[in-house]
């Protein structure tokens, strides 16, 4: 008896526990499903107090202006709606604006920015897009990773009611998982011109798709937006819970927010959330929230011509006794006896009419998507590459089908993402001969790339090098082309560097990684025919093999060195931290701006420290700015990484930083070529890679059996390569 008194108590413990938990996750006692701002509705797991959100980054203000409206705000931030549906918030921004005053003869810019790093938000790049409006925009927007922008103008082309694609209006998509931006303006063109006159105002911004509509008024007048009266315009966030994936939070079930049985996690670009099964409607947030949809009250969404029954989840719809349902859904009375045996006859008859209709239509269906994929085929320059690949005879390239690469990376699963990206997704995965491959999937190419696909392909089919990785093949029978390359299991640099600080990472180690980085961009510029330009040079690009040998990645397949002025780019793209400053006066990418981006690669290796730091003041967040100042102020020590900052390695240091700078200089003729650059890293690292590397120079005289007063120097030769005694320790002598 008293075991089955202990017994009981124990259970009412575990059920009390179990009960508390479901508490801890869910919406918190005494609190409403939702509350309401003025009109705007404020479901769990927001609420307009501490005690009733699931935590403080839900926490909302609900204020009164002056006029006695109200507004819904998450710190400075006014939301106007919020959907727990599907995870979205819509919010109100500022936009940026450039106006030319005429009675100043100045022109005025103000430039507007937006940081959720410390909210639930990202900024939806679905719902979204960046707009510049003007008709003397040139205009972008910075955020943590990307610069992405266009150009805005009515120089030879009339603007256009609805059209928004550069002639007055432009837009771009926006990368995925955006947390923070500023808008810029960049002039191109004089600004006395005429229809610089005639429109004096340009403006930037991230404005929600289902707000803009492009209307030529908005260049003649302020119908789009009263500079005297800044207005602001709406914008989508995607949110979630918090940062973690569905496996993270499912770790820790007693945060777990999907606490209604009838849910299940999401991922979205904010991290993980919550939705209702098919079926099911309501708040997933709250304990029994998703309740199932009652099908049969809804006939114009779910229509039923018979009864109608409700089941969880879904509903059937059947017709009463004495009647039957017709392949069009419609009840009818059944026939008599008499025609049962014609009814059967027809019936069996329309079952043969039906499959044999419906093996037509799949047999179209086959034919017009084999019919696509041809066209894709074409259109991204298939024929082209396979009459290449049959001309020369043992090129190592692959034209995969659209099935293979499915199979390779199990139906693209999320779990095979190895890499994200603004425009796409890298995936691994392993083809039937169990060699192992990262497939490249990007969302959208325009119309010229599609062009070009086939020829440039074919000319990185061709590049083969111990430092680059390896273009195996393509597949493309699909609207966006994909890339296969070798599967590098180690990594990239930047996870090397910044990844892990308890790792050492000798001196010899970074002078190798970057003298072959530094040789893979050398045949790139100097050896693939024609050129090739990287144009997005980083520790993130530089990935590392199983014996960490450096390899050079994602170089794209719309870097062709340009040979004339019309191919100059009017779209800037790339890394903050990385980019040129040239690059971005003159929208020329040249080799040069790949020189530029590699000296920061090289700052990185030094100082251990990240190329763009958002958190730091205004002129430390580039990590190249730091870099010129302390070498101006001969303070380059300051800077170092410790492990390696010591008086043995000073010489060297001081030689690479040298190199560094020469790389970073504002004008680009005064940069070294990428092939001076390999040159100056080898003969450094093979200094290094010898013993007597480090000695006294009177020890190497006596090594070398020669008396250090008899000769001022000596030169030691080992293979190609030679060393003159000098203060530069190697750097100065030649081949």
């Amino acid at each position: 008896m008293e075991f089955l008194r202990l017994l009981l108590l124990c259970l009412l413990v575990a059920v009390w526990l179990l009960a508390a938990a479901d508490v801890a996750a869910a919406q918190k006692p005494g609190c409403a499903n939702a509350t309401w701002c003025g009109d705007i509705e404020v479901p769990y797991p927001y609420a307009l107090n501490e005690e009733c959100a699931i935590n403080s980054r839900f926490l909302l203000n609900c204020n009164k202006t002056a006029d006695g409206a109200t507004k819904l705000l998450r710190g400075t931030l006014e939301m106007t709606k919020i959907s727990v549906k599907d995870n979205k918030a819509s919010l109100k921004t500022y936009i940026s604006q450039q106006c030319y005053n005429h009675s100043t003869n100045k022109t005025v810019s103000n430039n507007a920015w937006i940081n959720i790093t410390n909210t639930p938000f990202v900024v939806s790049a679905d719902d979204n897009k960046v707009t510049v409006l003007g008709c003397n925009g040139f205009a972008y927007m910075r955020s943590n990773d990307y610069i992405i922008g266009c150009l805005s103008t009515c120089d030879g082309i009339s603007p256009k009611n609805g059209s928004c694609s550069g002639a007055g209006c432009c837009q771009v998509n926006l990368p995925r998982g955006v947390r923070y931006y500023q808008s810029f303006f960049n002039s191109l063109y004089d600004t006395t011109a005429r229809k610089w006159w005639a429109t004096p105002c340009n403006y930037v911004g991230v404005i929600a798709n289902e707000a803009f509509n492009f209307s030529t008024t908005y260049l003649t007048s302020t119908a789009f937006y009263d500079t005297s009266k800044p207005s602001k315009k709406p914008i989508v966030m995607q949110w979630a819970i918090s940062r973690s994936t569905c496996e993270e939070a499912k770790m820790n079930m007693t945060t777990y927010a999907c606490v209604s049985k009838n849910s299940h996690c999401i991922t979205n670009d904010a991290g993980y959330a919550c939705s209702c099964f098919e079926g099911f409607q309501g708040n997933p947030y709250i304990i029994d929230g998703c309740i199932d949809i009652n099908e049969c009250l809804d006939n114009v969404t779910y229509p039923c011509a018979g009864i109608c029954y409700n089941r969880q989840g879904s509903f059937t719809c059947s017709c009463p006794r004495g009647k039957s349902m017709t392949t069009d859904g419609v009840c009818i009375k059944d026939h008599k006896s008499i025609w049962m045996a014609t009814s059967l006859g027809a019936s069996i008859g329309l079952v043969v009419l039906v499959v044999a209709i419906t093996s037509a239509c799949s047999i179209q269906e086959r034919r017009k998507l084999q019919g696509i994929k041809q066209k894709y085929f074409r259109q991204h320059g298939g024929l082209l590459l396979f009459q290449e690949m049959k001309s020369q005879q043992g090129i190592p390239f692959k034209i995969f089908s659209e099935e293979e690469v499915e199979e390779a990376t199990n139906q693209f699963a999320e779990q095979q993402v190895i890499g994200h990206g603004g425009h796409g997704k890298v995936y691994k995965g392993v083809l039937r001969s169990n060699v192992e491959i990262a497939v490249k999937r990007c969302m959208t190419i325009d119309e010229q790339q599609k062009k070009e696909f086939g020829k440039e392909m074919l000319i990185l089919s061709q590049i083969n090098h111990r430092n680059i990785v390896k273009l195996l093949g393509c597949c493309l029978e699909v609207e966006v082309p994909m890339l296969v390359y070798e599967f590098i299991p180690n990594g990239t640099l930047f996870h090397f560097i910044h990844g892990n600080h308890s790792r050492h990472i000798s001196l010899d180690t970074r002078v190798r990684i970057a003298h072959e980085s530094a040789k893979a961009l050398a045949y790139l510029h100097s050896c693939a025919s024609p050129p090739i330009i990287h144009g997005d040079v980083k520790s993130s690009n530089i990935l590392l093999n199983e014996d960490f040998v450096a390899k050079v990645s994602d170089f794209g397949a719309s870097i062709l060195a340009p040979t004339d002025e019309s191919q100059f780019v009017t779209l800037i793209q790339g890394t903050c931290g990385y980019l040129d400053p040239e690059y971005m006066q003159t929208c020329q990418l040249t080799d040069k701006s790949d020189v530029y981006s590699f000296g920061v690669v090289l700052l990185e290796l030094l100082t251990r420290k990240k190329a763009f730091n958002l958190k730091g003041v205004e002129y430390e967040k580039s990590l190249s700015m730091v870099f010129l100042e302390a070498m101006k102020e001969n303070k380059l020590e300051d800077i170092i990484d410790d492990e390696i900052n010591n008086d043995e390695n000073m010489e060297f240091l001081e030689e690479i930083a040298e190199l560094a700078r020469q790389c970073l200089e504002m004008c680009g003729v005064n940069r070294p070529s990428m092939k001076e650059v390999e040159d100056k890293l080898e003969r450094l690292g093979n200094v290094l890679q010898h013993p007597w590397a480090h000695k006294d120079p009177e020890e190497l005289d006596i090594l070398l059996g020669e008396s250090s007063s008899s000769n001022s120097g000596f030169i030691l030769s080992t293979g190609n390569f030679s060393i003159t005694k000098k203060v530069s320790m190697g750097l100065e002598s030649g081949r």
